[in-house]
């Protein structure tokens, strides 16, 4: 069944007809391909798992100008077991934000797209960041998108953003000496916005500081309030994020919006805490410039509200894991926008005094870009794994190595893990199964697709014995912008990909994949499944709960997994947690939760039982507080 497939007609014939022999599926799985109406076809840029079993799809503008100029910003809703899919109307352009399950099982939304890119060559009007000022300590003051700022020579620039500059802060320090008058110092309030020159033209060009007016303002106002830039060019420019956040709700299956973040973001990554907070870092501002590290925010659900975060920096789309401990471990794993000399190292972030543990040991560390990471089943083991990835940049470089890291150590290294299969691969996905292994699939070999490198191969790793073994092989490519979730019956759906070209010789441009395909892994093939009868719909920390089941004495493990909210092959939310089976009874069992926050974060779980053949139940959806 593994011997090559035999070209021609005849041979794909037979092809598909040894896939879809029962022997076959038992021992490496089965693909199929879904096809939505054209009026359902969307740019999978991010998925997640609902609550509901639904799976929100977004793609905002789906990294396509036309659509961003129309202000053409989609996101689908899909019912994977019932077929069914609908439109939401979706408020922003999405693309590129962040997102994770909240603890209600709303799904936070934050950042995205507020402008595209513009390449080397293509930048016609010469642009900048515009520091604008506030020197009057009696209110803010908001500046409209298309305000115009005027350099001490006549040149015009005009803002391609809303901006709301805060007011000055006047501090008064008493007399130092008796009979003097007290010192008054007023600090002016700054807000950068991206400006452009009102028309093309060398003329606009500037590698000067300047101080530059208001149009429309006089008097006091023009004397307060003024424009500072260092340098205008024609310099690529790019891509600029956006302060917006929303929740989506899946009740209401509708964007609710919350408060803005302080910083704009493009390429962030969430990550839930274990009090039920979210923390924000990195991503590209809304003038195209990556964010520094002291703007790293916390969300909290309670209140809708944003506040600072300890200062750290991270390249964009970090993959930042929570761990027993509660600090947070970042596996080096990272999509693509910040120099290849800073922020490139694993390690521990202790969010309570700011420390950070590097941690050693990864073979091609240089190559960590579009890798894959994963918080291996099961989470108590604390085990981080690394798969894959590339060099920075729009390197051609790929690595097939694996490396695991023990986070329990007290002083955690990477040790090697088998090589990926099929060779160096970038943009894997990684998916936690129910039977405690790592299904991987997709990914390609050069940057985005090049060469026509993309892998048709799916392979599962297993913990237990340090191993892949192979996978039933998917028939669409997947690379940059390419999703991959469990879904509650134990099946996996694959979404998205975004390669260059279409040709091996990278000539003829591809076009956006919008095929979605669902995987039934080899378990699925094994006989009669164990059921979940009854279950409750909630348990706290700590609790032990009863869970009817069809046969009691067959059941082998228990866990909780928490639903995935994956873009660019970066899924930190996805984990699985095992839970101590106790109290066999004809009909039911006795499961006891874990009472460690940082173990099992607050928020809703697929709840599976799984038999000693390794056969999962569908998923009994369980609310776990605090």
């Amino acid at each position: 069944m593994n011997a090559p497939a035999v070209l021609g007609f005849a041979g794909s014939q037979y092809h598909r007809y040894v896939i879809n022999q029962p022997g076959y599926k038992a021992e490496f799985g089965h693909w199929q391909t879904l096809t939505l109406p054209t009026g359902f076809r969307v740019n999978a840029i991010h998925a997640t798992l609902l609550r509901t079993g639904k799976v929100l799809i977004i793609a905002g503008s789906g990294n396509d100008q036309r659509s961003f100029d129309a202000n053409t910003f989609k996101s689908l809703l899909l019912d994977p077991v019932k077929n069914t899919y609908k439109l939401i109307p979706t408020p922003k352009d999405m693309f590129c934000g962040g997102h994770t399950s909240l603890p209600d099982g709303n799904v936070l939304v934050a950042g995205g797209t507020l402008r595209y890119e513009q390449l080397d060559g293509a930048v016609k009007k010469a642009a900048g960041t515009m520091r604008v000022r506030n020197e009057s300590p009696d209110a803010a003051r908001t500046f409209p998108k298309g305000t115009t700022f005027t350099s001490p020579d006549g040149r015009a620039y005009v803002s391609t953003a809303e901006v709301t500059v805060p007011a000055a802060t006047k501090t008064v320090a008493p007399p130092t000496t008796p009979g003097a008058a007290a010192k008054v110092t007023v600090t002016a309030g700054e807000q950068h916005v991206f400006v452009e020159a009102v028309a093309e033209g060398k003329q606009y060009l500037n590698d000067q500081s300047a101080q530059y007016a208001v149009k429309g303002l006089s008097g006091v106002d023009a004397h307060n309030l003024y424009g500072m830039a260092d340098r205008m060019s024609l310099d690529k420019q790019d891509f600029q994020g956006i302060r917006s956040a929303y929740e989506f709700n899946p009740d209401t299956e509708s964007y609710e919006q919350v408060a803005d973040m302080a910083y704009a973001r493009w390429y962030p990554t969430l990550t839930g805490l274990g009090n039920g907070d979210v923390v924000t870092v990195s991503g590209l501002d809304d003038t195209g410039q990556i964010l520094t590290g002291n703007d790293n925010e916390v969300y909290h659900p309670a209140t809708k509200t944003w506040s600072k975060a300890p200062d750290r920096y991270f390249p964009t789309y970090p993959s930042l894991f929570l761990t027993a401990g509660g600090k947070l471990f970042y596996s080096g794993s990272n999509a693509g926008y910040g120099p290849a000399d800073k922020g490139r190292t694993p390690g521990l972030w202790n969010l309570k005094d700011n420390s950070f543990q590097a941690v050693q040991g990864l073979r091609d560390a240089d190559r960590l870009e579009t890798s894959s990471s994963v918080l291996l089943p099961p989470a108590q083991a604390q085990k981080v794994m690394v798969l894959g990835g590339g060099g920075v940049g729009e390197s051609p470089l790929s690595t097939a190595r694996t490396a695991v890291a023990d986070l329990s150590a007290p002083q955690p290294v990477f040790t090697p893990g088998p090589d990926l299969p099929a060779g160096g691969t970038r943009y894997l996905n990684s998916v936690i199964l129910p039977d405690d292994t790592v299904f991987t699939t997709g990914g390609s070999s050069d940057y985005r697709g090049k060469h026509r490198s993309d892998l048709l191969k799916a392979q599962t790793y297993h913990p237990d014995t340090n191993s892949f073994s192979t996978d039933a092989e998917p028939t669409v490519g997947r690379d940059y912008h390419s999703e991959a979730l469990l879904l509650p019956d134990g099946r996996v759906i694959v979404l998205g990909s975004n390669p260059l070209f279409a040709d091996k010789a990278d000539t003829e441009p591809a076009s956006f994949e919008q095929r979605i395909e669902i995987y039934s892994p080899a378990y699925l093939y094994h006989g009669t499944r164990p059921a979940i009868t009854a279950a409750p719909a909630a348990a706290g920390l700590g609790s032990a709960i009863t869970v009817a089941t069809s046969d009691a004495s067959a059941i082998a493990t228990a866990k909780l997994i928490r639903p995935s909210s994956v873009t660019h092959a970066t899924d930190v939310e996805q984990r699985s947690v095992a839970l101590t089976v106790s109290d066999r009874t004809t009909g039911g069992l006795t499961l006891t939760l874990p009472d460690n926050p940082n173990l099992l974060p607050p928020g809703w779980y697929m709840l599976y039982v799984t038999d000693r053949n390794g056969t999962p139940s569908v998923a009994s959806w369980l609310q776990v507080t605090a």
